[in-house]
């Protein structure tokens, strides 16, 4: 119900009623809206992180590429959860926890898979939380107004990131090589 109406109009004797239980079932597992709603978004989440794992052998962007796409994806799937989480609970300090943690996951893995060390290390992490910023800002405006393509919202997204990285795209890609040669 989350993912398909507004935070504030989802009921617990709905959500109970929907899922063939007991209010006080219900709310002896998750004692108000907001823990029922997290313990949801938590397993959204580690759902995205599963789905997109990476590897060394497929190239990197094509792999962000990808998993840029199976997040958006879910985003659209789930547009009024992913607006509620990000918005409507912005200052919640549990939903934000979730975000960043995702965020943070996200952020490592690219880093790990990408073979950079020293400087280009630091400077792709810092690129990369950059991008994962923009990225989440520009998918919330894209849900809450759709005034453009999702392959657009897709190409602008990916055209920041390669624009981002620069000369670090060929040195993760020889990097990354370089490990499985």
């Amino acid at each position: 119900m989350f993912a398909t109406r507004p935070y504030e109009s989802v009921l617990m004797e709905e959500i109970a009623e929907r899922a063939g239980v007991s209010r006080a079932l219900l709310y002896k597992h998750f004692p108000s809206k907001h823990d029922l709603f997290a313990a949801v978004y938590r397993e959204a989440a580690d759902g995205l992180l599963d789905a997109t794992e990476l590897d060394t052998d497929t190239p990197f962007v094509d792999q962000v590429s990808d998993g840029l796409n199976t997040h958006i994806e879910y985003f659209a799937a789930n547009a009024s959860a992913v607006l509620a989480a990000n918005r409507t609970l912005a200052g919640d300090p549990t939903i934000q926890a979730i975000i960043t943690g995702e965020l943070a996951v996200l952020r490592q893995r690219m880093i790990d898979v990408s073979g950079l060390d020293g400087s280009d290390r630091d400077r792709l992490a810092a690129v990369l939380t950059a991008w994962l910023v923009f990225v989440r800002v520009l998918v919330l405006d894209w849900l809450a107004d759709r005034n453009f393509s999702r392959a657009d919202l897709h190409a602008v997204c990916m055209g920041a990131f390669t624009g981002a990285l620069g000369d670090l795209v060929p040195r993760i890609e020889q990097n990354r090589r370089g490990v499985h040669a």
